[in-house]
């Protein structure tokens, strides 16, 4: 079987060369396109030089229709409103989707799962492992501990340069802590704390976001009770492994029916 070919859109970014990095290092795949925004003073360059590889014969252009068609499957970890638009040509030709964009709005994850009755689609807040497995925990976790006893708080801090907030992995840990809870997060959602809030109402899931400095990514979920505290955590050292979760993510899909999945589909959770 030959090789997934694969495309990376913002692939003159951080994430963008860590996915070139990650595809090249792994048996089975290979980059075959790489696409950045029009005007971008990376366009023409070879990608693999860009990435710190050397050169692997792809350059980067502007056009990612003509990339999608001749693809197997495309990379984005790019923007909400650009990661819809690649959505929608993902869906035209007919390849396997892999998005690790966050931030996205209601109406633009339904134009997302639009996408994906033609698309083969994995769309996650976080692409590793270990996250993955923590939102499992924390959901047992939540079902096991009522909210008459504990109370779910997520403590969340990345790097000064992150946009969205809170992160999409903290919004992952807080739909599992819900799903446990058998709630909807938008309905029991605390986001902000500021003068005379009251007391902490039951049932509540809290989010407190920091930022500063180089932090690739520090989640943690807080069960409080009288007493006594559960603090399940998880600590992303390096961004290759969220990269080197998409492309797993990727070879996973590639075959599958068209679909909207989850990195627990990928992983079998």
């Amino acid at each position: 079987m030959s090789d997934m070919g694969l495309v990376v859109v913002g692939a003159a970014g951080r994430m963008g060369q860590t996915l070139v990095r990650a595809i090249h290092a792994t048996p089975g795949a290979r980059v075959i396109g790489a696409v950045e925004r029009q005007g971008s003073p990376h366009l023409a360059k070879d990608v693999g030089e860009l990435a710190g590889i050397g050169s692997i014969g792809v350059t980067i252009g502007d056009d990612p229709l003509s990339a999608f068609a001749r693809a197997d499957g495309v990379i984005d970890f790019t923007a909400p409103a650009p990661t819809v638009e690649f959505a929608g040509y993902a869906a035209q030709a007919r390849i396997v989707h892999v998005i690790g964009t966050t931030g996205c709005t209601p109406e633009q994850d339904a134009a997302i799962a639009a996408a994906a009755r033609h698309a083969t689609i994995v769309k996650s807040g976080n692409m590793s492992l270990g996250v993955n497995l923590l939102a499992v925990l924390v959901e047992q976790a939540a079902r096991a501990l009522g909210p008459e006893e504990f109370d779910i708080e997520i403590l969340e801090m990345h790097h000064k340069h992150k946009v969205d907030a809170p992160s999409g992995t903290a919004l992952l840990l807080g739909n599992a802590a819900a799903e446990g809870r058998g709630i909807a997060l938008e309905d029991h959602s605390v986001r902000v704390r500021d003068g005379h809030t009251g007391v902490r109402p039951d049932g509540a899931i809290g989010f407190a976001t920091l930022r500063g400095g180089s932090v690739v990514g520090d989640h943690s979920v807080i069960l409080a009770g009288a007493g006594e505290r559960i603090v399940l955590s998880h600590h992303a050292e390096d961004r290759g492994l969220f990269a080197r979760g998409a492309v797993k993510a990727a070879l996973w899909a590639h075959g599958k029916k068209p679909g909207l999945y989850t990195m627990r589909d990928v992983l079998g959770l």
